[in-house]
Protein backbone atom coordinates (compact mmCIF):
# COMPACT_ATOMS: atom_id res chain seq x y z
CA UNK A 1 0.00 0.00 0.00
CA UNK A 2 1.65 3.32 -0.80
CA UNK A 3 0.01 7.03 -0.34
CA UNK A 4 -1.21 7.37 -4.12
CA UNK A 5 -3.28 4.74 -3.40
CA UNK A 6 -4.60 5.98 -0.47
CA UNK A 7 -5.49 9.52 -2.22
CA UNK A 8 -7.16 7.84 -4.96
CA UNK A 9 -8.93 5.70 -3.07
CA UNK A 10 -10.39 8.87 -0.93
CA UNK A 11 -11.06 10.37 -3.74
CA UNK A 12 -13.43 7.60 -4.87
CA UNK A 13 -15.26 7.31 -1.77
CA UNK A 14 -15.70 11.42 -1.59
CA UNK A 15 -16.67 11.14 -5.63
CA UNK A 16 -18.87 8.40 -5.67
CA UNK A 17 -18.12 6.72 -9.04
CA UNK A 18 -14.68 5.96 -10.38
CA UNK A 19 -15.69 8.07 -13.49
CA UNK A 20 -15.96 11.50 -11.45
CA UNK A 21 -12.90 10.35 -9.75
CA UNK A 22 -11.00 9.82 -12.40
CA UNK A 23 -11.84 13.27 -14.19
CA UNK A 24 -10.66 14.65 -10.07
CA UNK A 25 -7.66 12.96 -9.91
CA UNK A 26 -6.41 13.46 -14.02
CA UNK A 27 -5.69 9.87 -14.08
CA UNK A 28 -7.45 7.23 -16.52
CA UNK A 29 -10.09 5.38 -15.14
CA UNK A 30 -8.78 2.22 -16.43
CA UNK A 31 -5.40 2.76 -14.29
CA UNK A 32 -7.76 4.09 -11.37
CA UNK A 33 -9.24 0.60 -11.42
CA UNK A 34 -6.42 -1.41 -11.31
CA UNK A 35 -4.70 0.74 -8.00
CA UNK A 36 -8.15 -0.20 -6.26
CA UNK A 37 -8.15 -3.59 -7.25
CA UNK A 38 -4.37 -3.87 -6.08
CA UNK A 39 -5.82 -2.09 -3.01
CA UNK A 40 -8.37 -4.07 -1.90
CA UNK A 41 -6.28 -7.48 -2.99
CA UNK A 42 -3.81 -6.02 -0.40
CA UNK A 43 -6.79 -5.88 2.33
CA UNK A 44 -8.04 -8.94 1.60
CA UNK A 45 -11.24 -7.32 1.57
CA UNK A 46 -13.85 -5.59 -0.45
CA UNK A 47 -14.11 -1.48 0.17
CA UNK A 48 -16.36 -0.35 -2.38
CA UNK A 49 -20.04 -1.83 -3.72
CA UNK A 50 -20.61 -1.35 -7.48
CA UNK A 51 -23.67 -0.52 -8.63
CA UNK A 52 -25.27 1.32 -11.87
CA UNK A 53 -25.58 4.55 -9.77
CA UNK A 54 -21.69 4.30 -8.65
CA UNK A 55 -19.89 3.07 -6.03
CA UNK A 56 -20.87 3.14 -1.81
CA UNK A 57 -17.92 1.93 0.74
CA UNK A 58 -18.46 -1.34 2.56
CA UNK A 59 -18.14 -1.04 6.31
CA UNK A 60 -14.29 -2.22 5.90
CA UNK A 61 -14.12 0.40 2.81
CA UNK A 62 -15.57 3.59 5.08
CA UNK A 63 -13.05 2.21 8.14
CA UNK A 64 -10.00 2.76 5.61
CA UNK A 65 -11.57 6.24 4.35
CA UNK A 66 -11.95 7.52 7.82
CA UNK A 67 -8.19 6.72 8.41
CA UNK A 68 -6.57 7.39 4.87
CA UNK A 69 -7.57 11.09 5.26
CA UNK A 70 -6.28 11.26 8.77
CA UNK A 71 -3.20 10.09 7.41
CA UNK A 72 -3.25 12.09 4.37
CA UNK A 73 -3.71 15.51 6.13
CA UNK A 74 -0.83 14.60 8.64
CA UNK A 75 1.87 14.16 5.50
CA UNK A 76 0.25 17.10 3.83
CA UNK A 77 0.82 19.11 7.34
CA UNK A 78 4.04 17.09 7.47
CA UNK A 79 5.80 18.56 3.34
CA UNK A 80 4.17 21.83 4.40
CA UNK A 81 6.01 22.37 7.39
CA UNK A 82 9.17 20.33 5.40
CA UNK A 83 8.57 23.20 2.58
CA UNK A 84 8.91 26.56 5.10
CA UNK A 85 11.49 28.84 3.69
CA UNK A 86 10.97 31.66 6.91
CA UNK A 87 10.49 31.35 10.57
CA UNK A 88 6.43 31.92 9.84
CA UNK A 89 4.22 29.08 10.71
CA UNK A 90 2.19 27.74 8.00
CA UNK A 91 -0.69 24.96 7.01
CA UNK A 92 -3.91 24.35 7.33
CA UNK A 93 -5.80 23.60 10.63
CA UNK A 94 -9.19 22.74 10.57
CA UNK A 95 -11.75 23.64 13.89
CA UNK A 96 -15.22 22.63 14.42
CA UNK A 97 -17.58 24.92 16.07
CA UNK A 98 -21.64 24.60 17.26
CA UNK A 99 -23.60 27.14 15.98
CA UNK A 100 -24.15 28.63 19.10
CA UNK A 101 -20.41 28.59 20.26
CA UNK A 102 -20.07 30.13 16.21
CA UNK A 103 -21.75 33.27 16.88
CA UNK A 104 -19.48 33.81 19.66
CA UNK A 105 -16.59 33.07 18.74
CA UNK A 106 -16.57 32.37 14.85
CA UNK A 107 -15.67 35.39 13.51
CA UNK A 108 -13.32 36.99 16.20
CA UNK A 109 -11.58 33.51 15.35
CA UNK A 110 -11.11 33.97 12.39
CA UNK A 111 -10.41 37.83 12.28
CA UNK A 112 -7.57 37.42 15.24
CA UNK A 113 -6.03 34.59 13.50
CA UNK A 114 -5.41 36.70 10.24
CA UNK A 115 -3.81 39.05 12.02
CA UNK A 116 -1.40 37.37 14.36
CA UNK A 117 -0.81 34.31 11.79
CA UNK A 118 -1.32 35.16 8.18
CA UNK A 119 0.35 32.02 6.59
CA UNK A 120 -2.00 29.96 8.43
CA UNK A 121 -5.32 28.68 6.39
CA UNK A 122 -7.96 28.69 9.43
CA UNK A 123 -10.57 26.21 8.20
CA UNK A 124 -14.06 26.57 10.65
CA UNK A 125 -16.79 24.09 10.43
CA UNK A 126 -19.96 24.08 11.94
CA UNK A 127 -22.32 21.69 13.04
CA UNK A 128 -24.03 19.87 15.74
CA UNK A 129 -21.67 18.62 18.55
CA UNK A 130 -22.26 14.98 18.14
CA UNK A 131 -21.15 15.49 14.17
CA UNK A 132 -18.44 17.03 14.93
CA UNK A 133 -17.28 14.71 17.14
CA UNK A 134 -17.00 11.94 14.43
CA UNK A 135 -15.38 14.14 12.60
CA UNK A 136 -12.78 14.75 15.33
CA UNK A 137 -12.17 11.12 15.72
CA UNK A 138 -11.67 10.21 12.02
CA UNK A 139 -8.77 12.82 11.68
CA UNK A 140 -11.41 15.20 9.38
CA UNK A 141 -10.75 17.86 12.17
CA UNK A 142 -7.73 19.23 13.87
CA UNK A 143 -9.44 20.47 17.03
CA UNK A 144 -13.33 20.96 18.00
CA UNK A 145 -15.25 22.85 20.84
CA UNK A 146 -17.76 19.84 22.35
CA UNK A 147 -19.90 19.52 25.01
CA UNK A 148 -19.77 15.94 26.51
CA UNK A 149 -16.84 14.99 28.66
CA UNK A 150 -16.60 11.71 27.10
CA UNK A 151 -17.11 12.56 23.34
CA UNK A 152 -13.84 11.30 22.68
CA UNK A 153 -11.80 9.64 25.62
CA UNK A 154 -8.89 8.78 23.33
CA UNK A 155 -8.60 12.73 22.73
CA UNK A 156 -7.30 15.51 24.58
CA UNK A 157 -9.85 17.76 26.68
CA UNK A 158 -9.77 20.83 27.95
CA UNK A 159 -12.74 22.48 30.12
CA UNK A 160 -12.86 26.15 29.39
CA UNK A 161 -16.21 27.71 30.08
CA UNK A 162 -19.72 26.74 31.53
CA UNK A 163 -22.38 28.82 29.92
CA UNK A 164 -25.82 29.14 32.12
CA UNK A 165 -28.64 28.64 29.82
CA UNK A 166 -31.83 30.72 29.98
CA UNK A 167 -35.47 30.47 28.92
CA UNK A 168 -35.74 32.80 25.67
CA UNK A 169 -38.72 34.71 24.14
CA UNK A 170 -39.10 37.74 21.77
CA UNK A 171 -39.38 41.27 23.95
CA UNK A 172 -43.07 41.33 22.44
CA UNK A 173 -43.70 37.79 23.73
CA UNK A 174 -46.75 38.03 26.46
CA UNK A 175 -45.28 33.90 27.26
CA UNK A 176 -44.19 35.19 31.08
CA UNK A 177 -45.16 38.45 32.46
CA UNK A 178 -42.91 41.33 31.73
CA UNK A 179 -42.16 41.96 35.52
CA UNK A 180 -40.95 38.64 35.79
CA UNK A 181 -37.18 38.12 35.95
CA UNK A 182 -37.04 33.93 36.40
CA UNK A 183 -39.24 31.61 36.45
CA UNK A 184 -39.61 27.64 37.46
CA UNK A 185 -38.39 24.93 35.58
CA UNK A 186 -42.17 23.58 35.68
CA UNK A 187 -43.20 27.29 33.98
CA UNK A 188 -40.65 26.67 31.32
CA UNK A 189 -41.92 22.85 30.82
CA UNK A 190 -45.72 24.64 29.98
CA UNK A 191 -44.40 27.18 27.48
CA UNK A 192 -45.04 25.84 23.60
CA UNK A 193 -40.92 25.36 23.46
CA UNK A 194 -38.91 25.51 20.27
CA UNK A 195 -36.31 23.26 21.01
CA UNK A 196 -32.97 21.19 19.04
CA UNK A 197 -33.94 17.65 17.64
CA UNK A 198 -33.36 14.71 20.26
CA UNK A 199 -29.82 14.25 18.92
CA UNK A 200 -28.52 17.40 19.56
CA UNK A 201 -26.51 17.50 22.90
CA UNK A 202 -28.16 21.37 24.19
CA UNK A 203 -31.69 18.96 23.61
CA UNK A 204 -30.23 16.31 26.02
CA UNK A 205 -29.27 18.64 28.64
CA UNK A 206 -32.25 20.18 29.06
CA UNK A 207 -34.51 16.87 28.10
CA UNK A 208 -31.98 15.04 31.63
CA UNK A 209 -33.61 18.14 33.87
CA UNK A 210 -37.05 17.84 32.82
CA UNK A 211 -37.03 13.99 32.98
CA UNK A 212 -35.24 14.49 36.79
CA UNK A 213 -38.65 16.38 38.03
CA UNK A 214 -40.67 14.50 36.04
CA UNK A 215 -41.66 17.05 34.04
CA UNK A 216 -43.31 16.94 30.14
CA UNK A 217 -42.57 19.92 28.49
CA UNK A 218 -44.56 21.41 25.68
CA UNK A 219 -42.57 20.83 22.59
CA UNK A 220 -44.41 22.27 19.06
CA UNK A 221 -41.44 22.18 17.20
CA UNK A 222 -37.73 20.68 16.80
CA UNK A 223 -35.29 22.79 14.74
CA UNK A 224 -31.58 22.12 14.27
CA UNK A 225 -30.81 25.31 12.32
CA UNK A 226 -29.95 27.66 15.01
CA UNK A 227 -30.99 30.96 12.88
CA UNK A 228 -34.24 28.71 11.79
CA UNK A 229 -34.99 28.50 15.40
CA UNK A 230 -34.43 32.18 16.57
CA UNK A 231 -36.92 33.58 13.76
CA UNK A 232 -39.52 31.35 14.80
CA UNK A 233 -39.05 32.38 18.72
CA UNK A 234 -38.77 36.06 17.61
CA UNK A 235 -41.81 36.27 15.32
CA UNK A 236 -43.54 34.88 18.84
CA UNK A 237 -44.27 30.93 17.80
CA UNK A 238 -43.09 30.20 21.31
CA UNK A 239 -39.99 29.82 23.58
CA UNK A 240 -36.80 28.61 23.64
CA UNK A 241 -34.00 27.30 25.94
CA UNK A 242 -30.51 28.58 25.01
CA UNK A 243 -27.23 29.84 26.31
CA UNK A 244 -26.87 33.85 25.86
CA UNK A 245 -24.68 33.16 22.94
CA UNK A 246 -27.79 32.50 20.81
CA UNK A 247 -27.94 36.43 21.09
CA UNK A 248 -24.82 37.18 19.29
CA UNK A 249 -25.98 36.06 16.18
CA UNK A 250 -25.76 37.99 13.12
CA UNK A 251 -28.60 40.46 13.10
CA UNK A 252 -29.63 40.14 16.24
CA UNK A 253 -30.18 42.99 18.82
CA UNK A 254 -30.65 41.86 22.85
CA UNK A 255 -32.81 44.39 23.23
CA UNK A 256 -35.08 42.39 21.04
CA UNK A 257 -35.42 39.21 23.52
CA UNK A 258 -35.55 38.45 27.07
CA UNK A 259 -33.82 36.00 28.89
CA UNK A 260 -35.04 34.82 31.54
CA UNK A 261 -33.50 32.59 34.27
CA UNK A 262 -34.64 29.54 35.86
CA UNK A 263 -35.32 29.77 39.57
CA UNK A 264 -35.67 26.23 40.92
CA UNK A 265 -32.21 24.60 39.25
CA UNK A 266 -28.71 25.83 37.84
CA UNK A 267 -29.47 24.68 34.30
CA UNK A 268 -26.08 25.03 32.49
CA UNK A 269 -23.60 23.43 29.77
CA UNK A 270 -19.72 23.00 29.54
CA UNK A 271 -17.97 23.33 26.78
CA UNK A 272 -14.71 21.42 26.09
CA UNK A 273 -11.63 22.04 23.63
CA UNK A 274 -11.07 18.49 22.53
CA UNK A 275 -7.47 18.10 20.26
CA UNK A 276 -4.95 15.19 19.29
CA UNK A 277 -2.64 14.73 21.84
CA UNK A 278 -0.30 17.62 21.94
CA UNK A 279 2.66 15.52 20.56
CA UNK A 280 0.98 14.82 17.43
CA UNK A 281 -0.05 18.25 16.62
CA UNK A 282 1.30 20.18 14.26
CA UNK A 283 2.77 23.80 15.09
CA UNK A 284 0.01 25.93 13.56
CA UNK A 285 -2.59 23.41 15.00
CA UNK A 286 -1.10 23.82 18.48
CA UNK A 287 -0.69 28.22 18.01
CA UNK A 288 -4.74 28.02 17.33
CA UNK A 289 -5.78 26.12 20.23
CA UNK A 290 -3.25 28.49 22.43
CA UNK A 291 -4.98 31.48 20.70
CA UNK A 292 -8.40 29.99 20.57
CA UNK A 293 -8.68 29.57 24.57
CA UNK A 294 -6.93 33.18 24.79
CA UNK A 295 -9.29 34.55 23.04
CA UNK A 296 -12.28 32.59 24.88
CA UNK A 297 -10.88 34.44 28.02
CA UNK A 298 -10.37 38.12 26.38
CA UNK A 299 -14.26 37.43 25.33
CA UNK A 300 -15.59 36.81 28.40
CA UNK A 301 -13.94 38.76 30.25
CA UNK A 302 -14.43 42.02 28.34
CA UNK A 303 -18.27 40.74 28.56
CA UNK A 304 -18.80 40.26 25.04
CA UNK A 305 -19.22 36.69 25.84
CA UNK A 306 -22.02 37.08 28.40
CA UNK A 307 -23.31 34.44 31.20
CA UNK A 308 -20.14 32.34 30.80
CA UNK A 309 -17.24 31.57 33.94
CA UNK A 310 -13.99 30.70 33.11
CA UNK A 311 -13.09 26.84 33.63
Amino acid sequence: MDFRQLRYYAQIVESGSLAKASRQLYVAQPALSQQLARLEDEVGQPLLIRSHKGVTPTDNGLALYHHAKFILRQIDQALAIARQESNEVKGMVSIGLPSTTMSALGQPLVTAIRARYPGILLNVVEGMSGHLSQMLRSGQLDMAILFNAAAAPDLSRTPIIEEELFVMISASSQLVASRRKKITIAEAARLPLILPTSSHGLRQRIANEFETRNLTPHIIAEIDSLSLLMNCVADGMGATIKPMAALLHKGSKRKNWRAIGLSDVKLNRRNYLYTADETLLSPAASLIATELKRLVHTLVDTGKWPSVTLL
